[in-house]
């Protein structure tokens, strides 16, 4: 594989609006990746992101330093043309009028570089948060008034969604509504991103074989829709650490892989899809340092504490669905994504200001 990437990554065209295939495959990164407690940092990230020619800037929001909202309108004034990216918000998060007020507002400061990824989340974090579950009728409603609201339509609906007798935003810039992308794994949220989303999300560590057979249950759900099958975006999430210390690329990778496999039922759904025996699901949730943890492992567990956590998941289940190794190494791994279906793959665990090596970029 060459080292220089200049036919890998596709950084024409930067703008998501027509939402078609690209002739090669494009790259986006998260800026912020994991648990911060500085939000500063991600400034400096999307500067090295639109240096190094990525499609998109994506932000994994989480209360408390990633409000999506805020740090989109700093991204805005400090890049031209990167796409800058929700990975993920949620419908019930804000009200229907304020989240597309957000999206509008940014739209106007970035002439239309917004792309909003929208996620369904667990029903216990609502519960706990004492706001409504997701369902899919929820779902596809709410994207319905989203639009319509982008639109600058007036919205008076009762339903899944909410009860809403008269939404409209006052004024819209003279600017698209953004794409919604819908973050799925197993196949009814994938037939959903089919049916009613721009593009669909895929999860961190998925296999090559695991984003193929998404792919195609996302396309086979458009056409029946009646829609194009290449209509909706397909980007796949793939934790990248090239050129790292044994240690460094442990705490990068295996952490993070902690962070998704710990959680009760979504683990499991995530080894299904991977076609990966749950039961080595035990060995992990056995560990010591997990003991009493109920959410998410990095928000009460040290990169050293993961790291050590990691040790007790199968190899394959992190060197099988993530980039590792030499910019060569990673570039053939991109690859197998590529020829599964992905039309962009966003880059996670390493930082845009990491990646110049890999992308053959100094």
């Amino acid at each position: 594989m060459n080292q220089n990437n200049s036919s890998l990554v596709d950084t024409s065209d930067p703008h998501v609006g027509g939402f078609g295939g690209a002739g090669r495959l494009a790259l986006g990164a998260y800026a912020l990746p994991g648990r911060v407690p500085d939000p500063r940092p991600a400034i400096a990230q999307a500067i090295e992101a639109e240096r190094l020619g990525l499609r998109t800037l994506w932000l994994s929001e989480r209360w408390g330093t990633k409000d999506f909202g805020v740090l989109a309108g700093a991204f805005s004034q400090v890049t031209k043309e990167i796409n800058i990216a929700a990975g993920i918000t949620h419908f019930q998060s804000r009200h229907p009028a304020m989240l597309a007020s957000l999206a509008m507002t940014a739209q106007g400061l970035t002439d239309g570089r917004m792309v909003m990824g929208i996620g369904r989340s667990v029903d216990r974090m609502w519960s706990a948060v004492g706001l409504p579950k997701s369902t899919n009728a929820s779902i596809i409603d709410s994207a319905d008034i989203f639009r319509r609201l982008c639109r600058g339509e007036k919205v008076k609906y009762d339903g899944p969604a909410g009860t809403y007798p008269s939404l409209r935003l006052n004024d819209v810039p003279d600017a698209p509504v953004p794409p919604l992308v819908f973050a799925a794994i197993g196949p009814k949220g994938l037939a959903l991103a089919g049916q009613h989303f721009d593009g669909v999300l895929l999860h961190p560590f998925l296999t090559p074989d695991a984003v193929r057979r998404s792919v195609a249950i996302v396309r086979d759900a458009a056409a029946a829709a009646g829609r194009a099958r290449d209509s909706v975006r397909v980007y796949a999430t793939v934790v990248v650490a090239s050129g790292l210390e044994p240690g460094e690329e442990a705490a990068v990778v295996g952490g993070r892989a902690v962070t998704y496999y710990q959680i009760p039922t979504f683990g499991e759904q995530l080894a299904k899809v991977n076609g990966w025996d749950v039961a080595a699901l035990q060995a992990l949730r056995s560990h010591p340092l997990l003991a009493g943890v109920r959410g998410a492992a990095d928000s009460v567990r040290t990169r050293e504490e993961l790291t050590e956590v990691s040790r007790a998941l199968p190899e394959e289940w992190i060197r099988g669905a993530s980039a590792l190794g030499t910019a060569s190494e990673c570039h053939a791994m991109f690859e197998r994504y590529r020829e599964a279906g992905a039309d962009e793959l966003v880059l996670h665990g390493s930082t845009p200001d990491q990646l110049g090596p890999v992308l053959g970029r100094s």
